[in-house]
């Protein structure tokens, strides 16, 4: 975790200095965001927020209203959702190549927002013990957890990276939605999936930010929170 300043280029191209801050905790969807900053490898300060005091503090809802984890602060700008970060920080140092080229960006934002919209909300409704009845579907945003868990099946089925021939931030989100879930059991284990995970799990940057964030769980953790 370095604490120098990270660099990017402006609207126009020019050089410019801004500190990368980087609030999570190492028991949440921040870990998706960390992997996205080692990806990167420009140099980021982490702020640790608890869940039981600093999270829903005054100076950390400054930033994220919703008291919510990760938020990501770059100079002045301030991000949060993950896919959301995950998507600025591609664009802010486009030199990394974890964006595809604005023309061929079709995949790459379908799925990424696929995975923050249909698949996190199918998720959370399985966790919390609801599955809309078939007439109810029309409503839900993401149908069933069948339909998404299939359609994202279909998504990275026969290809390497799921927006192209090349690894992408949409990489990093999807890829972290279909780890985590298979771990924990929200996304059944398919062998697509399996092979997908492990592949892209498998990269340099993945496996120093698990490390990182293992480090700072405290020996006997609770479950995982949510937030």
């Amino acid at each position: 975790m370095a604490l120098e300043p990270g660099d990017g280029r402006d609207a126009k191209g020019q050089a410019m200095s801004k500190e990368l801050v980087f609030y999570t905790n190492p028991m949440s969807r921040g870990r998706i965001v960390r992997w996205m900053l080692e990806e990167v490898g420009q140099p980021y300060r982490t702020e640790i927020l608890d869940y039981e005091t600093t999270l829903k503090g005054a100076e950390y809802l400054a930033v994220n209203p919703m008291g919510k984890v990760p938020a990501l602060r770059h100079g002045e700008t301030v991000i949060t959702e993950g896919a959301a970060i995950c998507a600025y920080l591609a664009d802010a140092f486009p030199e990394t190549g974890l964006a595809p080229a604005p023309t061929e960006r079709g995949d790459y934002y379908r799925w990424l927002f696929f995975a923050a919209g249909p698949v996190e909300a199918a998720v959370t409704a399985k966790s919390l013990g609801f599955e809309p009845k078939p007439e109810q579907r029309r409503m839900a945003g993401f149908g069933c957890m069948a339909d998404v868990v299939n359609a994202l099946e279909g998504a990275v089925k026969g290809r390497d990276y799921i927006a192209g021939d090349r690894f992408s931030a949409a990489d990093v989100y999807v890829g972290s939605q279909i780890g985590w879930g298979m771990q924990f059991g929200s996304i059944e284990r398919r062998p697509v999936f399996e092979a997908y995970f492990e592949r892209i799990g498998a990269r340099p940057a993945a496996v120093r930010a698990r490390e990182i964030d293992d480090a700072l769980i405290p020996a006997t953790p609770k479950p995982i929170p949510a937030e």
